[in-house]
C-alpha cells in the first residue's frame, strides 16, 4: 500500500498556518517536502509525507508569534 501523500493546502490546513507561510517555510530551507513534485502550468505541485506535515508542526512549535519581517 503507497504512503498516504498531502497536497499544500493540506499540510497548511494540518498544521494550522497558511499556505502562503508554508512555502515561506520552504524558501527558509525550514521544511522541504520529500513527496513526488511535478510541474504544472507555471509552478510545480509538491506533495507531502506524514513525516513532512510532523516536521512542519515541529517547525511550528519552534516559532516566536509576531510579523515576520524581511532580514
Amino acid at each position: 500500500m503507497a504512503p498516504k501523500l498531502y497536497s499544500t493546502p493540506e499540510v497548511a490546513k494540518a498544521v494550522g498556518v497558511a499556505v502562503r507561510t508554508i512555502y515561506r517555510w520552504i524558501e527558509d530551507g525550514k521544511i522541504k517536502p520529500q513527496g513526488p513534485s511535478y510541474p504544472r502550468g507555471d509552478g510545480i505541485v509538491l506533495f507531502w509525507t506524514e513525516a513532512d506535515v510532523a516536521k512542519a508542526r515541529k517547525v511550528k512549535v519552534e516559532q516566536k508569534p509576531g510579523p515576520k519581517g524581511k532580514n
